[in-house]
């Protein structure tokens, strides 16, 4: 496999070079090095580029969040990840989220389901919490970072109660037998009418 795609990419060197020769004027064909330089720096800057198209350095342009007077809240993810969450009782609009060893701040947003959501838009973060789970999403490589996290309170098992039988009617006085009771039918109206005549 490997032979076949390096292979490949020397059939369509050969291919883009000509291309490049017949194209060029006749003044410039007896120059073809430094065409072929430019031809080669070109694609291995796109592809750096396409691999990614919105990565952008920003870690050292936004400060950690002061996490004092906060409580905490540690999840435990599938796959082993973990998130630990800062909550501020006084501030009910932020939150401070650490992932993989990084602080973030995070901001909430409305919806309409109920569920807790914050985002960090300079670092695409997105954690989003309901009453069984959370989440913690990246809003610019559009992923998930970390699924199915619980806090020590979620991971408890939910005992449900036994519902309990109905209770049995009271049982009839000494010599009486029970009897079921039955509803009332009214007659019906054509046999209390005295027939005309």
């Amino acid at each position: 496999m490997p032979t076949l795609i390096k292979n490949t990419l020397l059939a369509c060197s050969l291919a883009m070079a000509a291309a490049t020769l017949c194209a060029a004027p006749a003044a410039n064909a007896a120059e073809p090095k430094p065409a072929a330089k430019a031809a080669k720096a070109k694609p291995a800057a796109k592809s750096k580029a396409r691999a990614h198209p919105k990565a952008v350095d920003v870690v050292g342009s936004e400060p950690e969040p002061d996490i004092t007077d906060t409580t905490t809240t540690d999840f435990d993810c599938e796959l082993g990840n973990k998130v630990t969450t800062y909550h501020n009782d006084k501030d009910d609009g932020h939150i401070a989220l650490r992932w993989k060893k990084r602080l973030h701040r995070l901001t909430r947003v409305g919806t309409t389901t109920g569920a807790k959501r914050f985002e960090n838009p300079t670092f695409g973060l997105v954690w989003i919490g309901i009453p069984a789970k959370g989440m913690l999403l990246d809003s610019r490589l559009n992923r998930q970072l970390a699924n199915e996290c619980k806090n020590a309170e979620q991971m408890k098992p939910v005992v449900e109660k036994p519902i309990a039988p109905p209770m049995p009617a009271a049982p009839p006085a000494s010599g009486e037998l029970a009897v079921p009771a039955t509803p009332a039918v009214a007659a019906p109206a054509a046999l209390d009418a005295p027939a005309a005549k």
